[in-house]
């Protein structure tokens, strides 16, 4: 299967690189380019990709925004870019719905498997890496547990938890002694019932919920899981 892409930078020379790199590959193609956020919108809206490439400062409509209109109106997945190594920038773009971060110095493979891996549904940064921002940026005391988070049962809670301090499927499995197959069930069963689109969104969504506090860093440390709603 083809993936489709939408490459978003006000430099046209990064920009068309990108393209180049990415138009090349057997499995990409590169259906539009955009210019500003806004026109990255529109690009998205009209071509229907699979992955858009983001770049944070654009103008019109800078790539957080476009990003969180595209992750609002479709179901494509976008990745960052940006020259800015700063952990704010990561951490409004995986609130705004992004599935990847990158630094416009990336090597060409990476860039190309950056594209591969989010289009197959997975997230490029590392859960852990996501919850280390999280504890960061997530401001204020303990909170009650948003109530909707009733809707999972204590096994997908429990799951939710082990996603929050970035265990593999593997060590899922091993934590809660059940078959690999089980884990991956209780993760689709979180993300869908949450609306999650991945395991990036589950993380940053046991925080913001309040299930897991800033600076819990083992299974002890969690607060105990609600009883189901109703």
């Amino acid at each position: 299967m083809t993936i489709r892409v939408v490459v978003a930078d006000d430099q046209e020379l990064v920009r068309s690189g990108f393209a180049l790199i990415l138009d090349v590959q057997d499995d990409i193609e590169v259906v539009a380019e955009a210019g500003d956020g806004a026109a990255a919108v529109e690009a998205v809206r009209r071509h229907a990709p699979d992955v858009a490439l983001l770049d944070i400062r654009m103008p019109r409509m800078d790539g957080i925004e476009a990003c969180r209109a595209i992750s609002a109106a479709s179901a494509c997945r976008t990745v960052m870019l940006t020259t800015f190594d700063a952990d704010e920038y990561v951490y409004e773009a995986l609130h705004a719905g992004a599935s990847g971060f990158l630094l416009k110095d990336v090597r060409r493979d990476d860039l190309v498997h950056a594209v591969r891996v989010v289009a197959a549904g997975e997230a490029l940064l590392a859960p852990s890496v996501a919850r280390r921002l999280v504890e960061q940026y997530t401001s204020g005391g303990p909170r009650r547990t948003d109530p909707r988070l009733g809707v999972l049962t204590a096994r997908e809670r429990e799951t939710l938890l082990l996603l929050a301090r970035g265990l593999s499927n593997a060590e899922i499995a091993a934590e809660l002694v059940v078959s690999d197959h089980t884990v991956k069930t209780h993760v689709g069963n979180v993300l869908a019932k949450l609306g999650l689109r991945d395991r990036i969104q589950a993380v940053i969504c046991a925080y913001e919920t309040g299930l897991v506090t800033a600076g819990a860093s083992s299974a002890g440390s969690f607060p105990a899981a609600p009883p189901p709603a109703g």
